[in-house]
């Protein structure tokens, strides 16, 4: 499992021209992309870095902050474009076995009590954020070896 989190000073998710999640002021964006062999203990894992990393100004997670998260599933965080122009997305999980694992992790930040925000799991979405920084930070797990 991967994540790309950035820092925000807001930010928006929209689909078909409604927003459908969004966070004025300090906060995540994490942009999480699933592969085949990606399983409960590496969402446990995301969702705990999300929340514990120590990424907003005065080196605070969003859980001391209390600040949002804007989730996103991002299948093309495994897409791979080493070889000729056009990527392949086949370490990509499908549907059926990633919808689950985002879910899981959007549950877990929650049950941590924090706000979550959204996007829908395979629409064409539109992301606003004013990256605060920038800070992007890449995550990834390993397979079945995240505690």
């Amino acid at each position: 499992m991967r994540a790309v989190v950035q820092r925000a000073a807001g930010a928006s998710v929209s689909v078909d021209g409604v927003v459908v999640g969004a966070f004025d002021g300090e906060g995540l964006v994490a942009l999480i992309g699933v592969t085949h062999d990606d399983g409960p203990a590496q969402a446990a894992f995301i969702a705990r870095k999300i929340a514990d990393l120590r990424l907003l100004r005065g080196e605070r997670s969003i859980t001391e902050a209390g600040a949002p998260v804007l989730v996103i599933s991002q299948f093309t965080l495994y897409g791979d474009a080493r070889k000729g122009r056009r990527p392949t997305w086949n370490a990509a999980a499908p549907g059926p076995v990633a919808e689950p694992l985002v879910d899981a992790v959007v549950e877990d930040l929650r049950g941590r009590g924090l706000r979550v925000e959204t996007g829908v799991f395979g629409a064409d979405m539109q992301v606003s954020l004013v990256n605060d920084g920038p800070t992007t930070l890449l995550i990834e797990t390993g397979s079945g070896q995240d505690t």
